[in-house]
């Protein structure tokens, strides 16, 4: 439910709120099946990378002048090259793209519930949470990226 209400949220800060909430119900969800190690693991990956977002995430937001519309963000985040770029690592590692941090702790999860016994339900659900996931990290890089005034030119 976090991921899809990330979707359709403009406010950075809820943005990123709610995928730690998505993130939390998966290690919730590895606690469940009985491996504490791999919950312990990707809270510990997922606070190093998230801890990072947040920061680049309130960097935006002072500079906006504590304005927090996603809408509103990209004229300025093209002049913070280094936050985009950080900012953009980390949401590939939410993702879980390979050699990432996100990468190992999500593939640790897939592995065991593969090599296990698994409900194919259960497992699709958790493939289309993780495909909300990609989801809406590329909106957010890409509302982030984008011009205000060249997004609405398209539209």
């Amino acid at each position: 439910m976090a991921g899809a209400s990330a979707i359709f949220e403009i406010d950075i800060k809820k943005i990123v709120a709610l995928s730690t909430l998505r993130q939390l119900g998966l290690i919730i969800r590895r606690l469940g099946l009985g491996r504490p190690d791999l919950a312990f693991f990707h809270l510990l990956t997922h606070a190093y990378f998230k801890a990072l977002l947040f920061i680049c995430a309130g960097n935006l937001i002072h500079c906006r002048n504590d304005y927090q519309d996603l809408r509103q963000m990209g004229s300025l985040f093209e002049a913070m090259p280094v936050t985009r770029r950080f900012m953009n690592l980390r949401n590939l590692s939410l993702c879980g793209i390979p050699f990432l941090a996100g990468f190992y702790s999500k593939d640790l999860f897939l592995e065991s519930r593969l090599l296990g016994s698994y409900n194919r339900v259960r497992l699709g659900i958790f493939f289309f949470a993780t495909l909300l996931t990609a989801a809406y990290s590329l909106r957010f890089t890409l509302l982030t990226r984008t011009n205000p005034a060249k997004r609405r030119a398209l539209l």
